[in-house]
C-alpha cells in the first residue's frame, strides 16, 4: 500500500489548534480545499480523455475529441501534478472520517493519471486492443453517447468533426514515437492494420460511427446523412492516413515476437512498474506477483482432478484440459444458444441478489451481441456502464460470433463477473452515491485492483449462491480461475522478465483448458496492455483475505450482506483504502 492509499485514522483537531473554534474552521477549510479539487480533477481528466467519460456515462463531454499528441499529454500531466501539489498541503487530519477517504482515493486517481500521461506507453504499444488503441476506442465510445435531444445530436456531429484531427494527430505521435526508438509490436500493428481495413470496408451506412440511437422527434434521415458526410469526408481519410502510417512506416521496423515486451522500448521498464501499482493499486513487485500466480496455479490442480473427475471421470490435469478444448459437444451450437445462457444467467442472479446484498439502486442490465466486424480482437465479453440519470442502461456486450468456437461452460462465469452480481452491481449501484464526488461515482479501470477483483470474486461468488446449473460450468469457473492466475504469469514474464511471445502462449496453453486460438488473443491483450492483465486475481485475493479476516473475528456477528454493502458502498477504491474501510467496519461491528 503506498502512502497516497493511506486514510488517515480519524478527523480531529491538528497539532497546534488552540481552540475548538479554530480547529473547526481548519477542518472546514479542509474539507472546502478538498472539495474543489475534486471537482476539479473530475473536469481535468475527462477533458483529457471525453471518450472515457462517454464511456463511462459522464455527461458533458460527448462534444469533444482528445489531443493525442505529445504536448497534449505534457500540458494534462501538469494540470494533474498541480492538483496533486495542492492536495499534499491539505493536512488529512483535519478531515473526517469520510473526506479521508476521498483525499487518499484521489491522490491515487490523479498520480494514476498523471503517471500514464506521463509514460504514453500506448504510443510504442500499435494494437486493436479494447481500452488502449486509439481507434478501438473510438468504435467503443463515440457511438454509445446518449444523445437525447437535438443540442446532443448537435455534439455528437462536432465530435464526428474533430476525429479527422484526432486520427492525424495519433499518427503524427506514432511517427514521432518511431524517431525516438519507441517501437510496436509486429503482431500489435498487423491487428491494428487488421482492425481498419474492417472498419473502412463497411459500407458508409453500416459505419459505427453513423446508425446511432437518435431521439425521436427529429430528422433521422438528415442527421445520418449529415454523420455519413462527416465520416466518408473526414473521419475515413484520416484512418486511411493512419492505416498508411501501420502499414509502411510501423510495420517494417515492428518489434518481433521474442520482443513483445514494453521493457524492450526506451522507457519501458519504468513504465511497466508504475503499470504494475497503477492497476493492481498496490506496492507489489512484479517478482512478488509472478510468484503468486505461479502459487495459485499449483493450489488449483487439487480442485481440477476433483472436479474433472466428477464430471468427466477424469483426474489427469492435462487430460482434462484436452477434453474441455476438444469436446465439440461442450461447445454451443448457435449465437441465440449464447444469448440464452447469458439472459438467464443474469436472472438468476438478479433473483437470488436480495439474499446477499443490501438493498442497491441500479438501472437495468442489458445483453449485447459485440458487433462480428470487431471479433477478433475483442474480449469474449465486457461491461458498459450505465449513462447517467439513466440516459443509458448499463450493458453486458458479449461475443455471439462464431459460436461454434465457444466454450458453452465458460459462459455462465462470464456473466457473474460482467453483470450481477459483478460489474453491473458494483458499477452501476456506485453512479448513485450521489454523497459521493463525481471523481468516486464514475471510475472503472482507474482502479483496476478494486474493480476486476471484484468481478473476480463473483465469479466465485457465484457458486455460493448456488447460480451455476451444474458441475460443467463450474468446471467453466475453474477454467477463469486458471486464466486470470496466468495472467500473473504472462503478464509479468513478457513485460517484466523478457518472455517472447510463444513462451507466453506456450505456458498459457500448459495451464488453462482453452483453445490456442483464446491463448493467442488472451497473449497479444496483455501485449497491447501491459499490468492490466494483473489486477484480476491480486484483486480478488485480497477481497477474499478481507472477508476471511472478518468471519474470523466477527464469528456468529458477521453478516454477507453486510459485508457485501461495506465492500461495494463506497464505490471503486484502491485495495489498501479498501482495506482501512473493512477494517473499521469489522471494528465498530465488534464492539
Amino acid at each position: 500500500m503506498s502512502r497516497a492509499d493511506q486514510v488517515p485514522a480519524s478527523g480531529g483537531q491538528a497539532a497546534g489548534a488552540t481552540t475548538s473554534a479554530e480547529a473547526g474552521a481548519a477542518a472546514a477549510a479542509a474539507a472546502a480545499a478538498l472539495g474543489r479539487l475534486g471537482e476539479e480533477f473530475f473536469q481535468t481528466v475527462h477533458t483529457i480523455d471525453p471518450f472515457s467519460a462517454t464511456q463511462l456515462g459522464v455527461p458533458g463531454f460527448d462534444m469533444a475529441v482528445p489531443d493525442p499528441s505529445r504536448d497534449g499529454a505534457a500540458s494534462g500531466a501538469q494540470r494533474i501534478a498541480g492538483i496533486e501539489r495542492r492536495l499534499g498541503v491539505i493536512d488529512a487530519r483535519l478531515l473526517s472520517e469520510a473526506d479521508g477517504i476521498n483525499h487518499a482515493v484521489l491522490a491515487h486517481l490523479a498520480w494514476a493519471a498523471r503517471s500514464d500521461l506521463e509514460h504514453g506507453l500506448w504510443e510504442a504499444n500499435a494494437s486493436a486492443g479494447v481500452y488502449v488503441s486509439p481507434q478501438a476506442m473510438v468504435f467503443l465510445s463515440v457511438p454509445t453517447a446518449a444523445l437525447d435531444d437535438a443540442a446532443a445530436v448537435d455534439g455528437y456531429l462536432q465530435r464526428l468533426r474533430g476525429l479527422g484531427g484526432y486520427f492525424d494527430a495519433v499518427t503524427h505521435r506514432y511517427r514521432e514515437a518511431k524517431s525516438d526508438g519507441r517501437i510496436p509490436t509486429e503482431v500489435g500493428v498487423r491487428q491494428a492494420i487488421g482492425q481498419l481495413e474492417g472498419h473502412l470496408r463497411k459500407d458508409i451506412a453500416a459505419d459505427t460511427l453513423v446508425p446511432v440511437r437518435l431521439p425521436g422527434p427529429l430528422d433521422h434521415d438528415a442527421i445520418r446523412r449529415a454523420a455519413a458526410d462527416v465520416v466518408s469526408g473526414e473521419v475515413r481519410p484520416a484512418m486511411r492516413r493512419l492505416l498508411a502510417c501501420l502499414r509502411h512506416d510501423l510495420r517494417p521496423a515492428a518489434r518481433p515476437d521474442t520482443e513483445v515486451g514494453i521493457r524492450f522500448v526506451p522507457g519501458g521498464a519504468e513504465g511497466y512498474l508504475a503499470a504494475v501499482r497503477r492497476h493492481t493499486t498496490t506496492e507489489l513487485s512484479p517478482q512478488e506477483i509472478h510468484q503468486v500466480g505461479l502459487d495459485v496455479l499449483a493450489a488449483l490442480r487439487s480442485e481440477w482432478a476433483q472436479l474433472g473427475g466428477n464430471v468427466l471421470r477424469i483426474s489427469d490435469v492435462p487430460a482434462i484440459h484436452d477434453r474441455l478444448r476438444e469436446d465439440r459437444a461442450l461447445r454451443f451450437s448457435d449465437s441465440a444458444q449464447i444469448v440464452r445462457t447469458v439472459t438467464d444467467a443474469l436472472r438468476r442472479a438478479e433473483e437470488a441478489r436480495d439474499d446477499w446484498f443490501p438493498a442497491l439502486t441500479t438501472p437495468d442490465c442489458v445483453i449485447e451481441e459485440i458487433d462480428p466486424a470487431e471479433a477478433g480482437n475483442a474480449p469474449l465479453a465486457y461491461y458498459r456502464p450505465p449513462a447517467a440519470g439513466g440516459l443509458r442502461a448499463g450493458a453486458y456486450c458479449v461475443l455471439t460470433d462464431k459460436p461454434e468456437e465457444r466454450f458453452a461452460h465458460e459462459y455462465e462465469a462470464l456473466s457473474f463477473h460482467e453483470s450481477t452480481p459483478g460489474h453491473h452491481l458494483q458499477i452501476a449501484s456506485a453512479q448513485t452515491l450521489t454523497d459521493l464526488p463525481g471523481y468516486r461515482r464514475f471510475l472503472d479501470a482507474e482502479v483496476c485492483g478494486y474493480v476486476e477483483g471484484w468481478g473476480l470474486y463473483c465469479e466465485r461468488l457465484a457458486d455460493e449462491m448456488g447460480l451455476y446449473t451444474s458441475d460443467l460450468q463450474r468446471l467453466g469457473m475453474l477454467s477463469f480461475d486458471a486464466l486470470r492466475a496466468c495472467r500473473l504469469v504472462v503478464d509479468t514474464g513478457m513485460h517484466y522478465y523478457g518472455w517472447p511471445r510463444s513462451r507466453a502462449v506456450d505456458f498459457m496453453w500448459q495451464n488453462t483448458a482453452t483453445t490456442r486460438a483464446n491463448v493467442e488473443n488472451e497473449v497479444d491483450r496483455y501485449i497491447a496492455w501491459p499490468g492490466q492483465a494483473l489486477a484480476y486475481m491480486i484483486g480478488r485475493r485480497e477481497i477474499r483475505r478481507l472477508r476471511e479476516l472478518a468471519e474470523d473475528r466477527l464469528g456468529a456477528r458477521f453478516d454477507i450482506r453486510a459485508f457485501h454493502g461495506t465492500v461495494l458502498g463506497n464505490g471503486a477504491v484502491p485495495l489498501g483504502v479498501l482495506d482501512q474501510l473493512v477494517t473499521r467496519w469489522i471494528a465498530r461491528t465488534a464492539s
